[in-house]
């Protein structure tokens, strides 16, 4: 659950911008339209259709999201997540 503010009102980061389209909307045209912040929108759109894919295609499909966001060196690397998250499953 997140915060409320005074007026009862969510103000957590999931509900203002994953749950509320138009939030969603918005953070997104964010991340896109900053340099900076781009490969993080690639990343998070990327995410969503890994979620939406056939069981069949998630290996490949969860390569692809490691070597274009996860590898040091690439043009989309996203270096602010931890190695913990990145790291390949185990087992």
């Amino acid at each position: 659950p997140g915060h409320a503010q005074d007026g009862g009102q969510e103000t957590s980061f999931r509900w203002q911008c994953v749950d509320q389209p138009i939030g969603k909307l918005l953070f997104r045209r964010f991340l896109e339209g900053a340099p900076q912040f781009a490969a993080a929108g690639a990343l998070w759109s990327e995410i969503e259709a890994f979620e939406q894919c056939e069981d069949a295609e998630r290996e490949a499909s969860a390569k692809r999201l490691r070597s274009r966001f996860f590898t040091p060196g690439g043009a989309e690397h996203c270096g602010f997540l931890s190695a913990a998250s990145t790291a390949p499953p185990t087992g």
